[in-house]
């Protein structure tokens, strides 16, 4: 089925910007009578799917919503286990990444996140920052209210003059495109802080699926539903 989604899929009109937001993880988890750790480890598959199936395609940027500035509202147990779950990742993935030509940055006030894994991100930064097939991009500690409360502070200090392009380069997402293309799991419909500058004229496609469940098949079939929209941009 994978193959025959892929053959379906229009190379020269590819989103160039996906990005994801990544929840289901603790319903996955409870449907199967189990701590909802479970969840949030069962969905790093997903995690990998996803990253080597855009990258298969030729997506040039993936954005994966990975922990919100309202996340550490969660038990603390909770916040520990992602923090160490976020902590492997690196440590395991650096090889894959550098390996497929995959830079890795992130977006959010990382400088709110344990020591040990800003650590982390910026020697994983620094050491894939030469590849260049793909850009990996986490939302770390992300929270867009905020974001655009600090860019506003940040071109109003920088005395330039008000306008979409200059606030734009005060986001945490200065560098990237914004997304063609955002995908949210789970059946929830709603954006929850996230991207909410830079989705304006994105595409938005809900999906029941939780995200452990969310498989390469998944993300061709939004990407497919996608490529069926007209984009206008507020144009006829």
């Amino acid at each position: 089925m994978l193959k025959d989604l892929i053959e379906k899929i229009d190379r020269n009109r590819l989103p160039q910007h996906i990005a994801i937001i990544m929840d289901g993880n603790g319903r996955w988890a409870k449907k199967r009578g189990l701590p909802r750790t479970f969840g949030h480890r069962a969905g790093i598959k997903s995690v990998r799917a996803v990253i080597e199936c855009c990258r298969e395609i030729g997506v040039k940027c993936l954005t994966l919503y990975a922990f919100s500035a309202e996340n550490w509202q969660r038990p603390r147990t909770e916040i520990f286990f992602l923090m160490s779950l976020l902590s492997e990742y690196l440590k395991k993935e650096l090889k894959e990444l550098q390996e497929n030509n995959i830079h890795l940055i992130t977006s959010g006030d990382v400088s709110g996140l344990p020591e040990k894994i800003q650590k982390q991100i910026e020697e994983v930064s620094c050491l894939t920052r030469a590849n260049s097939k793909m850009t990996l991009n986490l939302a770390l500690n992300y929270g867009s209210k905020q974001e655009i409360v600090n860019a506003i502070k940040g071109l109003v200090k920088s005395k330039k003059e008000i306008t979409e392009k200059n606030l734009s380069q005060f986001l945490y997402t200065k560098d990237l495109p914004d997304p063609d293309l955002l995908i949210r799991t789970s059946g929830e419909l709603r954006i929850s802080n996230f991207m909410l500058w830079q989705i304006a004229y994105s595409e938005l496609y809900f999906t029941p699926v939780l995200w452990p469940d969310f498989s390469k098949d998944e993300l061709c079939k939004a990407i497919i539903d996608y490529q069926k929209r007209e984009r206008r941009f507020g144009a006829l």
